[in-house]
């Protein structure tokens, strides 16, 4: 694995492992994002946080790299309703800076960009 391509792994992993625990020490917060359509907002909150660990491990080994890799991705299209309402509703988030709202979204293009590279085959 290169360089570049363990840098990238690693700030998957990183973003995912410390997202997954803020998912639980900051309940409150990330509960308040869950757009209203959304059942059970605390439960979401729970397994989202939950799937982002579990990730966060499974790209750690080599075997499980490229579907953990697949499963991030999947959970980061699935949040993304979560950052469009956070847009949507900027006055209910006042500590947010609209410009980081609005760069979030391209942002998870990155995001996955980087998770899939990172976590593909590689011989």
């Amino acid at each position: 694995m290169s360089i570049a391509r363990r840098l990238a792994l690693t700030f998957v992993f990183l973003w995912f492992a410390i997202g997954g625990v803020c998912h639980f020490l900051l309940m409150p917060s990330f509960v308040k994002i869950v757009p209203p359509f959304v059942p059970a907002p605390i439960l979401a909150v729970i397994v989202s946080g939950v799937f982002e660990l579990l990730g966060a491990a499974g790209i750690t080994i080599r075997r499980t790299r490229r579907m953990a890799g697949i499963g991030l991705t999947l959970l980061t299209i699935a949040v993304t309703p979560a950052n469009v309402f956070m847009l949507q509703h900027a006055e209910l988030f006042p500590g947010v800076p609209v410009w980081a709202l609005i760069a979030r979204l391209p942002l998870q293009l990155a995001l996955i960009a980087c998770i899939l590279w990172s976590t593909q085959r590689t011989n």
